[in-house]
């Protein structure tokens, strides 16, 4: 049996990437943070091995103030504005195939509505949510039917890579 040479480079990059399929690995300049300022990713994203199990499809970011306005990160088209459950969700079609679902906020947006990057969306509802006692923000990002790591679209997802010094 013959070993496989793999550069350790193809290793750490293929490591880096992992859960981040269908996400762009640098910032694009058309997406935002829809919190203000920059907040902290409180729960990062960790899809499930299979569509029908449990996992986290999205990010929890903040800490953020109940009432605080959320706004889109994107140009879009609102497809959905309700409550799912127990919590107000509001669902932004950014085109391409790609749908961003914010949770728990309150809107007075409903479907077809045209909103561009940086809008005020609707307003972080309190209560406990994703985050226990702490008010968050959860956001998901679906490109058809697959969740993506909403980090892909505002932050440099890009591994480090170490190069020798000589």
């Amino acid at each position: 049996m013959a070993l496989l040479k793999i550069p350790i480079a193809t290793i750490v990059v293929a490591a880096a990437l992992a859960g981040t399929a269908g996400a762009p690995s640098r910032a694009d300049p058309r997406w935002s943070w829809p919190l203000s300022p920059k907040p902290s990713v409180l729960r990062t994203f960790g899809p499930p091995d299979k569509p029908w199990l449990s996992g986290h499809r999205g990010v929890d970011i903040g800490p953020a103030s109940d009432g605080g306005p959320v706004t889109a990160p994107s140009d879009g088209v609102v497809t959905f504005s309700g409550i799912v459950v127990d919590r107000a969700v509001i669902t932004i079609d950014q085109g391409n195939g790609l749908r961003s679902s914010f949770e728990p906020v309150a809107s007075g947006l409903k479907q077809g509505d045209a909103v561009v990057k940086g809008q005020v969306i609707g307003t972080l509802e309190p209560g406990p949510g994703h985050c226990g006692s702490t008010t968050c923000l959860h956001w998901g990002v679906r490109r058809g039917d697959d969740y993506v790591n909403p980090l892909g679209f505002v932050e440099d997802m890009r591994p480090s890579i170490l190069l020798p010094l000589d």
